[in-house]
């Protein structure tokens, strides 16, 4: 026996003239492929980060502590670079499906 497709459906969301826009269910092979490629490019992206605060210390000799401090400032680019990421890859692997 083939068990059923993993599915959660919604409950039904308004549009802005208060009309139901339909059921909508969750796409889990769109939302996997989102989160495996999140983590793949968020190891690059926070690598990069770190790495990059690392020789720009060294590069301008900012010592041991000038090194973390640049870390801990390029970490945040990280992050926003991760939500966009993100953000652009629902658009292109909608998290929701019409039922």
């Amino acid at each position: 026996m083939i068990p059923p497709t993993l599915s959660y459906s919604l409950r039904r969301m308004l549009d802005a003239t208060g009309k139901s826009r339909g059921s909508r269910r969750i796409n889990w092979i769109n939302v996997s492929t989102v989160l495996s490629a999140a983590i793949l490019i968020s190891a690059e992206v926070f690598g990069a980060a770190f790495a990059g605060g690392w020789a720009f210390g060294n590069l301008f000799n900012l010592g041991e502590y000038g090194t973390y401090i640049l870390q801990v400032l390029f970490f945040p680019l990280g992050i926003a670079v991760m939500v966009a990421f993100i953000r652009a890859a629902m658009r292109v692997e909608p998290f929701t499906t019409p039922n």
